[in-house]
């Protein structure tokens, strides 16, 4: 499901998802800068992976934003694994730190799985740091039904390991693929 922008999709009493247009971009790099965890180099790539999902939705990335009335909040960016069947990773996922903590982020995950489920996804891969800041982040996706697979020491930089999370939609874990 690719929501345009201002296309209403779930919600709470407070918050909404919808799709995200240009003007979310600042609210984007206050988003991810705000929580403190990503360096200078990486907002800018969520930024430009937020720019690829709005320009053109669907085409290499999907993405919903969360909405406390007009004010982005939280989103969730996401896309079909190059060479691939059926795997989807998910890119980014940020919640505006006033705001988590409050099923924000739970929501924006449950719309991205529906989503990838929509178009045959089978299963989501999630990238995320060792760093103890980002143990909310580890045990949130575990609370989602994510499983820790692999793990690289210092991948990112010094002290900053690699942690895969996975999780497979519907039955298709033990469906046979053909490879190649």
């Amino acid at each position: 499901m690719t929501l345009a922008a201002g296309e209403p999709a779930t919600g709470t009493d407070i918050v909404r998802l919808h799709g995200p247009s240009a003007a979310d971009r600042d609210r984007v790099r206050t988003i991810v800068e705000g929580t403190g965890v990503f360096r200078p180099d990486e907002v800018e790539i969520a930024l430009e992976v937020f720019d690829g999902a709005v320009a053109k939705p669907g085409v290499d990335y999907w993405t919903v934003g969360a909405y406390d009335d007009d004010r982005m909040v939280g989103f969730a960016a996401w896309g079909e694994t190059p060479c691939t069947v059926a795997t989807w990773d998910l890119y980014w996922i940020a919640v505006d730190p006033d705001m988590q903590g409050r099923g924000v982020g739970r929501m924006l995950m449950d719309h991205a799985e529906a989503a990838i489920a929509g178009h045959g996804g089978r299963l989501i891969v999630v990238e995320t740091s060792s760093r103890g800041d980002y143990a909310p982040t580890r045990a949130f996706y575990a609370s989602l039904g994510y499983e820790a697979r692999a793990a690289i020491a210092e991948y990112y930089a010094p002290g900053d390991g690699l942690i895969v999370f996975t999780k497979y939609l519907g039955s298709s874990r033990n469906e046979a693929v053909p490879h190649g």
